[in-house]
């Protein structure tokens, strides 16, 4: 994806409130060389961060003429309103290596025995992922083929096949679960027990109604 940004020089609290006043983001790109501050048109860059490519790929950013290579590392929305008061953006070559959360896509699960045959609810514990790979082998996402679940059956990070040169980061010992296939839990018929009145109380025999007649 490309995008257009622009040399900022002022700076501070008071030059950055103007900016977004005025419709603009200010921002500042770091890594391989010497940081540099940026502004951008908020409209775009509020449509462009709806896009999920544009949080999990390579961007091209082209300022005053010239194109680098830049990945979207944070941004800040205001409490309440629908506005963005900052961007930070790393500059990246293909030789840069980077950790990154990107987004699972999981295909197959409608025609997994879990669910055709079992008739499993397919539940998707994680929808991203943290993977560690050189900038170039970035994807946007990562899909999950769920064509093989049985029912039952999770799937661990320990357990997805991923593209070479794409690693999965774990934590430590840490292995958590992406999905898991259960049987839907039947909804348990509750039978009303027959009501015994106590001995003694219950209703008058009609012998004793017509003595109370008379």
């Amino acid at each position: 994806m490309k995008f257009t940004a622009y040399a900022r020089t002022l700076q501070g609290t008071g030059a950055s409130r103007r900016l977004r006043n005025a419709g603009k983001v200010p921002g500042i790109v770091y890594g391989a060389g010497t940081p540099a501050t940026i502004e951008l048109d908020h409209n775009a860059l509020y449509f462009a961060l709806k896009k999920e490519a544009f949080h999990s790929s390579i961007l091209e950013m082209e300022v005053e003429g010239q194109s680098q290579k830049v990945l979207l590392r944070d941004f800040q929305m205001h409490a309440w309103k629908q506005q963005v008061l900052h961007v930070d953006f790393q500059r990246v070559d293909d030789t840069t290596r980077l950790r990154k959360k990107v987004p699972l896509h999981f295909t197959g699960e409608d025609v997994s025995p879990a669910v055709k045959t079992d008739k499993c609810v397919i539940s998707h514990v994680a929808t991203e992922l943290e993977i560690e790979c050189l900038a170039k082998q970035l994807p946007e996402f990562v899909t999950i083929d769920l064509s093989g679940l049985v029912r039952n059956q999770s799937l661990h990070v320990s357990d997805l096949k991923l593209p070479e040169g794409i690693k999965a980061v774990r934590h430590g010992t840490l292995n958590p679960a992406i999905v898991s296939a259960t049987l839907p839990k039947e909804e348990e018929e509750v039978v009303a027990a027959p009501v015994v009145a106590p001995a003694g109380k219950g209703a008058p025999k009609k012998k004793d109604e017509k003595q109370n007649k008379k």
